[in-house]
């Protein structure tokens, strides 16, 4: 009864190990579908934080924008009136102007030249989807 019982296991064990060919590819399907749903949720969620950082630089940008333009309403008043007793009011509107324009000028090209230097491609993304490919590769051969 002993001896049954052990041979049944393993005939139940050798035909577990022995699948269908359409088992198989079945199960590849169902395993390359949840790694394809894995690799886009990967990408969204790089993608979110790699739009968050650029979002936060074209922050920067539109607040240097808006300081340089307030600095620009604001200190060309001041700063005119007091030049205008020492130089003519047309020089002293130049002198401001220029210099206020060379602070919001630095502003902007930091920002600018911070959203340029930003690689918003998914590396991790691309990664995984390479490995991906060898791994279905070696699967079907």
């Amino acid at each position: 009864m002993a001896q049954q019982q052990i041979a049944r296991n393993e005939t139940t064990t050798a035909v577990k190990e022995e699948r269908s060919l359409g088992d198989l590819f079945s199960e590849l399907a169902s395993e390359t579908s949840t790694l394809v749903r894995q690799e886009v949720a990967l990408a969204q969620t790089e993608l979110t934080q790699k739009a968050t950082k650029a979002g936060k630089n074209i922050g920067y940008l539109v607040v240097g924008g808006a300081v340089g333009y307030a600095a620009l309403l604001s200190i060309i008043a001041a700063v005119i009136i007091g030049l205008s007793y020492v130089i003519p009011a047309w020089a002293a509107a130049l002198i401001v102007g220029i210099a206020i324009g060379i602070i919001a000028f630095l502003l902007i090209s930091s920002a600018i030249s911070a959203l340029k230097n930003m690689n918003l491609t998914p590396r991790e993304t691309v990664e995984t989807i390479k490995e991906d490919a060898q791994w279905l590769k070696n699967q079907v051969s």
